[in-house]
């Protein structure tokens, strides 16, 4: 897949809210994964698509309910892609709350190979 094919599929499954779906398909083996910033439950940098992976079961196991998701059109320049992000989430022990991020990628040989999110 070319870099505007990953894009539009990222975004398919993000929108579907299937993002583990997103990182099997998409991530190389060896992906990064950035975090705005260092927190309590996860580390800034998580390298390796097993370890996304567990970030993202953990994620998970923190929301008591998805509400709803969607993503932006994705931004596509050479071998970088940009969406934004919204999840409406029900956190458990926090309430509901609306996470909003911008999302970029970097893609190599046809995979994802970095994922950086701002807020």
């Amino acid at each position: 897949m070319n870099t505007q094919q990953i894009a539009a599929r990222l975004t398919e499954l993000c929108r579907q809210g299937q993002f583990e779906a997103a990182q099997k398909e998409l991530f190389a083996d060896d992906a990064v994964s950035i975090e705005p910033r260092e927190t309590p439950d996860f580390p800034k940098e998580t390298k390796g698509l097993r370890a996304i992976i567990a970030k993202g079961h953990k994620f998970d196991s923190m929301v008591e309910h998805m509400h709803g998701v969607s993503a932006s059109a994705p931004l596509v320049t050479g071998n970088a892609i940009a969406l934004a992000l919204t999840m409406d989430v029900t956190m458990k022990g926090r309430g509901r709350v609306k996470l909003e991020e911008l999302c970029a990628y970097e893609v190599k040989d046809g995979k994802i190979v970095l994922e950086q999110f701002f807020m």
